[in-house]
This record gives C-alpha cells, sequence and structure tokens, in this order.
C-alpha cells in the first residue's frame, strides 16, 4: 500500500491507497516543533482505529510547503517504517510543462494538484482553472496539453477572518458559516457576510478573467477545506474534488515508481 503525505502551511493531510483507492484519510495540525517520533505515534495512533495495517505500507510519497517539517517526517518514514519517501521536488517526473519564469517558484501542492487535474480532466479537451482553497488560495491554469501557465495567489479565507480580529480593537473571532443575509443587523454577521460574500467575489473576478485569458472557457476544479461552501454560492465552480492532492501524490508515485 501507498502512504500519501501533504503538508501545508495549517494542516498534513494523510491518506493510504490500496492501488488507486483511498482507503483511509486524516488531517493532523501542521507542528514545526514535534520531533520524528511525535509524528510518528501520531500517525501509529491513527492506524491503530482502522482496518489498514501499517505494516502493509510498503511506499511513501511526501509533499510540503513546509520546509522545515521534511526533515522530521523524513526521519519518521525511515525510522517507523523503514521506508525512504518521495519527495516531490526536482527530480521528481510529473509530466507538466511548467511555464513559470522560474519553475522552482511554484509550490508542490500546486504542481501535484495540477497532475491530478491533468490526470482526469485533459480528456475534455478544455483549459483547466484549479482553485484550492488552503492556508492562501491559489488558482491556477493549465492547458489540456499539460502546460502550466501560472495563476495567482491570494489570501485564504481563514486568514482574512483572523486578520479582522487580530488587527481591530473591537471586532471577535467568527466562526465561519454563512448569514442569511448580506445587509445584516450584528456585528458577527456582518463579519461573516464579508468574508464569505467577499470571498465568492473574488473568486468569481479571478476566475473570469483567467477564462477571458485563456480564450473564453475553461473547466474549473475546486479542492481544499471551503471548496464545498464556495462551491453551493458561485456556479464558476465545475467540480468539487477534495482528495485532489492526494490523488495528484498517487499518480506522481506511479510516474516515477520505476
Amino acid at each position: 500500500m501507498l502512504l500519501v503525505i501533504d503538508v501545508g502551511n495549517t494542516n498534513i493531510v494523510a491518506g493510504v491507497f490500496e492501488n488507486k483507492k483511498l482507503k483511509m484519510h486524516w488531517r493532523f495540525s501542521t507542528d514545526r516543533s514535534k520531533t520524528a517520533d511525535e509524528y510518528g505515534i501520531l500517525l501509529r495512533s491513527m492506524f491503530d482505529y482502522c482496518d489498514v495495517p501499517m505494516t502493509e505500507v510498503s511506499s511513501i510519497i511526501m509533499s510540503s510547503v513546509v520546509p522545515p517539517v521534511l526533515v522530521p517526517l523524513c526521519h519518521m518514514c525511515e525510522r517507523y517504517f523503514n521506508l525512504q519517501p518521495m519527495v516531490v521536488g526536482p527530480g521528481v517526473k510529473n509530466g507538466i510543462s511548467i511555464k513559470y519564469d522560474n519553475p522552482k517558484e511554484v509550490g508542490a501542492d500546486r504542481i501535484v494538484n495540477a497532475v491530478a487535474a491533468f490526470d482526469k480532466y485533459a480528456k475534455l479537451g478544455k483549459p483547466m482553472i484549479i482553485v484550492d482553497f488552503g492556508t492562501a488560495t491559489t488558482f491556477c491554469a493549465l492547458l489540456p496539453t499539460g502546460e502550466y501557465l501560472g495563476g495567482a495567489i491570494v489570501p485564504g479565507i481563514g486568514i482574512s477572518t483572523e486578520a479582522l480580529f487580530q488587527r481591530t480593537a473591537k471586532l471577535p473571532r467568527i466562526e465561519l458559516i454563512k448569514p442569511k443575509n448580506i445587509i445584516c443587523r450584528n456585528t458577527v454577521n456582518s463579519m461573516q457576510a464579508g468574508v464569505m460574500y467577499g470571498s465568492v467575489g473574488q473568486m468569481e473576478f479571478i476566475i473570469n478573467h483567467m477564462k477571458e485569458e485563456l480564450g473564453g472557457e475553461a473547466y474549473v476544479i475546486a479542492t481544499g477545506g471551503f471548496a464545498n461552501m464556495m462551491s453551493e454560492e458561485s456556479d464558476t465552480i465545475d467540480v468539487v474534488e477534495p482528495f485532489l492532492t492526494l490523488d495528484g501524490l498517487r499518480i506522481l508515485h506511479e510516474k516515477n515508481i520505476k
């Protein structure tokens, strides 16, 4: 079985694949202070509560946008799984032609998402726009020929909410849910409306302008923690893929295993 690990700025998402089937997945906080043993014990405890034995993991692949976490995770793989993990980066074949000015600047998560989107949706023959609602919200443009053109990066929805709380004297920390109206009669609902509907408007504006630059049409794929919520509020999203990154890691492993 294949263990895939995606290290984000806020959360680490891990999953176990048997062939192409995702058998189990977990999400836990990214902690730069954790040691290899702490991560190992955490993963071992998660395996204890599922039907997949830890001993059946035969390969590991990781991607990370938090370099300090890579070292303890690699040590964890060696100590607790007796495996050397494959790490997404230079030297890993991805089948994507990156048209960035400096391809090394593209985050591993954006590459992994592009690999999965290309594998799943290039057959439609349309350009693709991948929106990942993570700590930062990223918009990536991909041609059906496999050319990664670049995109846009904006503060994530969670960051926007926290900024209101931390940088203002009287505004409270809020739960991010959709209010009934956009004209709200209390502070909490007003903040929720501003963050939610403002994010929807921002998303639609960027997607529509990206479509214009791509020739007027594109297939929009959303992933990340707020993808379902944003999809409910906008017709610009064609499909929600909650495990796009994990699928991309599996595909990258298949491309490089030989």
